[in-house]
């Protein structure tokens, strides 16, 4: 959001001969284990501390490979790692994968049997566990702790850490409890991990999770693999469908704002040809864990489902997300679309939104049982989001300048690609600026929509509003038409909002060359549409294919869906699609060739390297 603060990470200390080796040893561990030659942007950063027994506080965007920071120093390090996961579903996969690169790890829920839970106790009390995946309920059992503190446990990983904070947007009471266990554990070393979190989200991570101000790394939150799109609804399964025609055998997800919604749209799909199931939390939980499981498991196929599904869906290869309707907000939408593409292979998504959306939305903030406070924050949540939906100019911009980063056009983007229907919008932008400057910077875009079309209601008369120049000015124009100007002009740079008590809008310095005739805006007219009349959408382009032999891609797919059937793990667990389309496109002849493919370590190797070789050979 405009005029939010960034924490900034401290510098990294000189890196004392220890740590070298320590290093050293990391990287070796990723080649050896995982099969990679390199690290992500920002892991190595955010691993060195971390080797060095700090406490860190790391925003990494999905798919920026966060859970290798936690597993890499606990393969390395000596001690159990314990590792607080909100999904069972993801610990399970998690071990899964885990224990297909030969490394120890375990998890301890509800899901485990009597039989399981004296194994995994077992291996802890021997200390031969890396790595133990715990339920946040579970820490609620003094016996758990007491286990864990006499067992060598050396750090704790928190996935998922905004869901400790009130101000995120998938708190969770459970995960309040973090903080005592740390301190029940020893203090032992903590590291807490989250895809999304603002300023506010941060500061309270912070102050709940640690003692003492932890290093804090922030990742760019600009995922350069997303391809993002928003069409104003027309026919929504129409443009769904249309959407889905070049991406057929493609896994995705689309979200739904109901149950009956998933119900209808995902009969609709399969009607149409695609292989779709449902996830919402109306269905019986054994129908629930089986679709995704087959999600997981199985390639091509479309979940479509409520905001219960995705929270730590682990699958890297989601090559689309779309979403029927309007998102909660922009870090609800970030988190969402941030489950397409985490192998780093490019991926689509498409958003789509209506007037039905944004009435919808605002009725569920008026009656919601919230404070004030946090109604006035949820309005310009939706305020900021909708100005996502209207923006002028690069979508990517849009959304980064939220989080409170700048770059490029980034040319692939929908409006970067298909552009948008504009008009000078600077005189319409001149009257809502001058209302803002009018009224002391102080009011929020109701009380100065009711300015701009004459509305003499008590408050407009209470501050004497009517008596103002600008009182009436926009009367030619509706109401919903100045709201979206506002959320256009804020999408543009020309003001921000004030997050202190009021509320209220100020003007930037760049809405201030507006106001003064210095400097010009574009604003859309094609946003919003009423049904049946928008005409600017072009279909979203599919991702271009690699040009490879896509015989051979799908015979290897064919293989890892056996295997992992075989094992009951998820495909990805055996090799994610960027090792089978490496193998496709190098096409090596040898076990030592194949040691070069992203994702292939000695394990793997090992376990299926003669396979997958037999059906490259042929």
């Amino acid at each position: 959001m405009a005029g939010r603060q960034r924490l900034q990470c401290r510098p990294l200390p000189p890196a004392p001969l220890v740590m070298t080796a320590s290093l050293a040893s990391a990287r070796a561990c990723l080649s050896s284990v995982f099969g990679f030659d390199s690290f992500r942007p920002g892991q190595e950063d955010i691993i060195t501390p971390i080797l060095a027994g700090e406490d860190v506080l790391a925003i990494m965007p999905t798919g920026a490979g966060k859970s290798l920071c936690y597993q890499l120093p606990a393969i390395i390090g000596d001690g159990l790692t314990v590792v607080v996961s909100p999904l069972i579903a993801l610990m399970r996969d998690q071990v899964a994968q885990m224990t297909n690169y030969g490394v120890a790890a375990a998890a301890m829920n509800s899901a485990n049997d009597s039989d399981e839970s004296r194994r995994v106790f077992d291996l802890i009390r021997r200390r031969e566990l890396k790595l133990l995946y715990l339920a946040p309920e579970r820490l609620a059992r003094s016996e758990t702790v007491d286990f864990l503190r006499r067992s060598g446990t050396a750090r704790l990983a928190i996935d998922e850490a905004h869901c400790v904070s009130q101000w995120g947007h998938d708190f969770r009471p459970e995960y309040l409890a973090l903080g005592e266990f740390r301190r029940a554990l020893g203090q032992v070393q903590t590291i807490a991990f989250t895809a999304t979190a603002d300023a506010a989200t941060r500061a309270d991570i912070a102050e709940r999770l640690f003692d003492a101000p932890p290093r804090i790394f922030i990742g760019g939150f600009d995922r350069p693999n997303l391809m993002l799109a928003m069409q104003a609804k027309d026919s929504p399964r129409r443009q769904l469908l249309g959407f889905l025609k070049e991406r057929k055998g493609d896994s995705g997800i689309i979200y739904c704002s109901s149950r009956a919604g998933c119900e209808d749209l995902a009969q609709g799909l399969n009607d149409a040809g695609h292989r779709a199931l449902v996830y919402h939390a109306g269905l019986d939980k054994g129908r629930r864990e089986n679709n995704q499981d087959t999600f997981l498991r199985e390639d091509g196929i479309v979940m479509v489902a409520t905001v219960a599904f995705g929270m730590g869906i682990d699958k890297p290869d989601v090559r689309f997300v779309a979403h029927a309707d309007l998102p909660k907000s922009i870090e609800a939408y970030y988190q969402e679309i941030g489950r397409a593409g985490r192998d780093g292979l490019p991926a689509e998504t498409l958003t789509l939104y209506g007037l039905g959306d944004v009435r919808l939305r605002r009725q569920q903030i008026e009656d919601s049982q919230a404070s004030d406070e946090q109604k006035r924050v949820e309005r310009q949540k939706l305020n900021a989001l909708l100005a996502l939906c209207e923006a002028p100019r690069c979508r990517r911009q849009t959304l980064l300048s939220y989080f409170g980063e700048t770059t490029q056009p980034c040319g692939h983007c929908d409006l970067c690609l298909n552009g948008a229907q504009v008009r000078d919008g600077t005189v319409d932008a001149q009257k809502a600026l001058s209302a803002i400057w009018r009224t002391g910077q102080r009011f929020g875009t109701e009380h100065l929509v009711n300015i701009l079309i004459g509305q003499d209601n008590d408050n407009i008369l209470r501050f004497g509003h009517d008596k103002l120049p600008t009182f009436g000015v926009g009367k030619d124009q509706s109401r919903d038409q100045w709201r979206a100007l506002f959320r256009q002009i804020y999408a543009g740079g020309l003001i921000s909002q004030d997050l202190s008590e009021h509320g209220g809008w100020r003007i930037t310095e760049q809405g201030g060359e507006v106001l003064r005739g210095r400097a010009r805006i574009d604003v859309r007219t094609d946003t919003l549409k009423a049904k049946g009349k928008s005409k600017r959408d072009k279909p979203v382009p599919a991702v271009l294919r690699n040009d490879i032999d896509h015989d051979l891609l799908a015979e290897l797919k064919k293989l890892r869906r056996e295997l992992a059937t075989d094992q009951g793990i998820p495909a990805y667990a055996v090799f994610p699609d960027r090792t089978l389309i490496e193998l496709a496109a190098e096409r090596p002849t040898s076990l030592a060739e194949m040691r070069g493919i992203h994702g292939i370590g000695e394990a793997k190797l090992e376990r299926y390297g003669d396979l997958f070789l037999e059906v490259l050979l042929g």
